[in-house]
Parts: structure tokens; C-alpha cells; sequence
């Protein structure tokens, strides 16, 4: 009744029919009252939808009012047999409560959606080599997926990715290094960046290598990208070498201001322009950093270590390094087998070579000597994570 209300008002012998791209006014009071009658209801009808979507949020998922109140105005809620549905649907498929969670809040309009939608799009991604698990995870960074068209955007945009990757396994590492890939018009934006990579020599192979690991970097305006891989060039950088394509990665991700506060950082610590172009040259990961990051290596080198800067600038790959799980646990047990009279030799070398060649060369070397250098070791990397990471190293034992 409402409906037909909304169409046709009776004024006099006339029928004034209402459309949803104008409306007409009159001064009659009886439609006015019916139009604040009909306001009235939509208004109690809607405030009623947000007030039972607020409370389902609330008892199904534990978010506080505030929260579940924000939600509620994506997303309208009338009865629960749909969003209960949806809910069983992803237990069902191994989703944790806290990630059915995060979809959510991520992307509340994942409720509008039915099992029958949800379902197809499910069992596409398990048939070109996802496991569940790994569904589970990428659903969860990326729930906005479930809200395209399987015909239409997912399975095409899959399948020019895994076409351009050249196999399906290497299309989802990929989707789980960059999630939101798949919502991007890759031919008019991934393959320009190819081409011009290509056209700078560049070899096929390791375009593909740089964007397996690197996807995002490839993700923008190909004149743009046109200009960094100019720079990349212009510095020296030698198209068929793995630098020159990891460089231009750093450089994409890099502001000009945060490039430019990244040399300040350096600078700060004795480095010249010139010492830090060629650090970046030799090893482009010297400006991949934070300046936080880079502050924090440059003093714990200097101060802790007694490395010189220049050092620093002409072996820079240590720069790249966790503090936490290498730079810091490493330089404080060789300082400790210094100071035990141990005849130690090292370069900044120490920092970026394996765990397992860290060991030999500097543990399991003086096993006759210092035989609870293991056990001082681990002691060292969770002194420096603060007790936050965990090794391996509980589970070696000396050869």
C-alpha cells in the first residue's frame, strides 16, 4: 500500500504520479502529512534495521556499540537466517571466529551476500591451487574479492596473471604478496611497466623473478615508472644484473621526500652524497630502510661496534638486516668473544651472511673453548628482540 501511496496522490479529479527522478510539491496539508507519515516510517523502518544489525554484530562477534553502530551503516540487517548462513559458510571452510571478524570489519557488506554467491568464487580459487588455509588468509586480508564478479573480474584477472606469471602456482604467490592485484586492470597497468623494462634490456625471466616478489611495485603510471628506471640507469645500474631491477623497486617506493630525509639520516652519521651513491649503487637495500631503521643500524655500527662510516658506505648490505633477529644479536656475541680473549676477525659481512655460516664460522668453530657459546648465542638474540622472537637454535646441537 505504501508503494501505490508513493506513486499515485489523489488531488481533486487528478492523479499526480511521483517518479524517483523528481518530485512535485503542493501546498495541500493532507499530502504534506502523508509525506511525514511516509518519512516517519522509512526513518523507524531503517533506525530499526541498524538497531538489530548493531545488536547481531555485538552477540555474534563481541565488537563494542560503537563499533557495531559505524557497521551498521554499511550494512542493514533485517533478519538473521542470511548472516548466519554466510557465518556457517566460512566455518565450515576453516575461517577462525577472529577472522570471520576481520571480514567484517573489513568488509561489512560481505552479509549481503548469499551462500550460493560465496560458494563458486570459493571453489574457483581451490581449483587453480590454493589451499584452504591459504584461501582463508587471502579472504581475510582481501574480503572486498568476494564482493566481484566471478565471471567477470576474478577468474579473467586470474587467469591473465597466471598467463603472465607463466603457472597458477605463481599467480597465487603473487595474490598473497599483493591481495587487492586481482581488482587491477593488469593489462593497462602491469604490462606497460613490463614493456618498458623489456625495452631497457631487460630480461624476460627476471621481470618475472622482480614482480613475484614485488608486485606492488608495478602497480603504478608507466611514465612514471618510465622515469625510475631513467634514474636506475643514469646511476650506473646494469640492466642484466639483479640490481638494477631491485633498484628500481626502492626507488618506487620511495618518496622524494623520504628519499631525501634518508640521505639527511646518512649524512648525520658522516656518510658524503657521493659515499651514499655508491653505497646505493653496490647495494641498493641501503635506502630500502626506514629512516628509523637506518639511524638505529648506523649507530649501533658506529657506537657499539667501532665501524667506521666509510666502512658502512663500502659494505652497506648489513644495512638490510633485521636488528632484532641479526644485526644486534650478532655484533653483541662476537664483542663477547673479543673480550674472552678469542682472536676474532670480522667485517660487516658478519651481518648479511646465512645462520647457519654465522654458526660455523663464529660457534661451533670454539665448541672446545666455549662450549656454552650456543646456549649464549640464543641468549643474545632474545636479549635484543626482547624476548619477543623465538629461534630455532633451542633445537641444534653441536656437531
Amino acid at each position: 500500500m505504501f508503494g501505490f501511496l508513493l506513486r499515485n496522490v489523489f488531488h481533486g479529479r487528478r492523479i499526480i504520479r511521483a517518479s524517483s527522478s523528481y518530485m512535485l510539491f503542493y501546498n495541500d496539508p493532507s499530502i504534506s502529512r502523508l509525506s511525514n507519515s511516509l518519512r516517519f516510517f522509512e526513518t523507524s523502518s531503517q533506525s530499526h534495521s541498524q538497531s538489530f544489525t548493531a545488536s547481531y554484530l555485538i552477540n555474534k562477534f563481541g565488537f563494542s556499540q560503537e563499533s557495531a553502530l559505524k557497521l551498521s551503516k554499511y550494512l542493514l540487517l533485517k533478519t538473521p537466517e542470511n548472516p548466519d548462513s554466510v557465518i556457517s559458510f566460512f566455518e565450515d571452510k576453516g575461517f577462525s571466529k577472529s577472522q570471520i571478524k576481520t571480514l567484517v570489519t573489513k568488509c561489512p557488506k560481505i552479509f549481503a551476500h548469499t551462500v550460493k554467491n560465496l560458494s563458486p568464487k570459493w571453489e574457483f580459487f581451490l581449483s587453480r591451487g590454493f589451499s584452504s588455509p591459504d584461501l582463508a588468509k587471502y579472504f581475510t586480508k582481501f574480503p572486498s574479492c568476494l564482493e566481484r564478479s566471478l565471471d567477470q573480474n576474478i577468474a579473467p584477472s586470474f587467469n591473465f596473471l597466471s598467463n603472465l606469471v607463466q603457472s597458477d602456482d605463481k599467480a597465487i604467490k603473487v595474490l598473497q604478496r599483493c591481495p587487492f592485484i586481482i581488482g587491477y586492470d593488469l593489462n593497462s597497468c602491469v604490462i606497460p611497466n613490463f614493456n618498458i623494462l623489456l625495452e631497457n634490456g631487460v630480461p624476460k625471466s627476471k621481470i618475472i623473478s622482480i614482480f613475484l616478489l614485488y608486485p606492488n611495485a608495478f602497480l603504478t603510471n608507466s611514465d612514471y615508472f618510465k622515469e625510475i628506471v631513467k634514474k636506475v640507469k643514469e646511476r650506473g645500474f646494469n640492466p642484466l644484473e639483479w640490481k638494477f631491477l631491485y633498484a628500481v623497486v626502492v626507488l618506487r617506493k620511495n618518496s622524494k621526500s623520504k628519499w631525501e630525509s634518508k640521505f639527511d639520516v646518512y649524512k648525520k652519521w658522516g656518510l658524503s652524497e657521493k659515499q651514499i651513491w655508491e653505497a646505493f649503487l653496490k647495494y641498493p637495500c641501503v635506502m630500502a630502510a626506514s629512516e628509523d631503521k637506518i639511524a638505529k643500524t648506523m649507530e649501533f655500527f658506529i657506537n657499539t661496534m667501532g665501524i667506521e662510516a666509510s666502512a658502512i658506505a663500502k659494505h652497506g648490505k648489513g644495512i638490510g638486516g633485521s636488528l632484532e633477529k641479526n644485526i644486534v644479536p650478532r655484533g653483541l656475541f662476537v664483542q663477547d668473544l673479543i673480550a674472552n680473549g678469542l682472536a676474532i676477525k670480522f667485517t660487516l659481512s658478519l651481518f648479511d651472511i646465512s645462520e647457519q655460516l654465522f654458526l660455523k664460522r663464529f660457534v661451533y668453530r670454539f665448541e672446545d673453548k666455549a662450549p656454552e657459546l650456543l646456549k649464549l648465542y640464543k641468549q643474545k638474540v632474545d636479549v635484543a628482540a626482547g624476548g619477543k622472537y623465538k629461534t630455532q637454535m633451542i633445537h641444534w646441537r653441536f656437531r
